[in-house]
């Protein structure tokens, strides 16, 4: 299920030069709070699980990682794959049209939510 860290930035990061950098910076912020960061092969994602605070809900992707305590199920992560895809798709930006989203339409009804699967990443509708 887990790979090594070294090589999948670029899988992680879908090939967004923008994601990369933003990849890269969550890998670090995961060491920080503590994480143990691996690679899921199936979903292309680093998981950094175990930390002890620093990400919002139950987890949060920023670029290519999910950053969580222990919410790792692979419906989980299924969702969490397409939030990095939107990283990929609007680079740095992304921070900031997802947070405006999230303002205008909380929680069930954030599109990008929406496009990541509200059941797949444990919202009740």
């Amino acid at each position: 299920m887990y790979a090594s860290c070294g090589l999948p930035l670029i899988r992680a990061s879908r090939g967004s030069v923008q994601s990369a950098l933003v990849t890269r910076i969550a890998l670090l912020y995961a060491r920080v709070f503590g994480a143990d960061v691996s690679f899921d092969v199936e979903f292309g994602i680093y998981v950094a699980s175990g930390m002890w605070g620093g990400f919002a809900r139950g987890g949060t992707t920023v670029g290519g990682v999910y950053l969580t305590r222990g919410n790792v199920g692979r419906s989980v992560l299924r969702h969490e794959t397409i939030h990095a895809d939107q990283w990929a798709r609007y680079g740095v930006c992304f921070a900031l049209v997802y947070l405006f989203e999230e303002l205008r339409n909380p929680g069930t009804r954030n599109r990008f939510e929406i496009e990541a699967g509200l059941a797949d990443g444990g919202y009740r509708t």
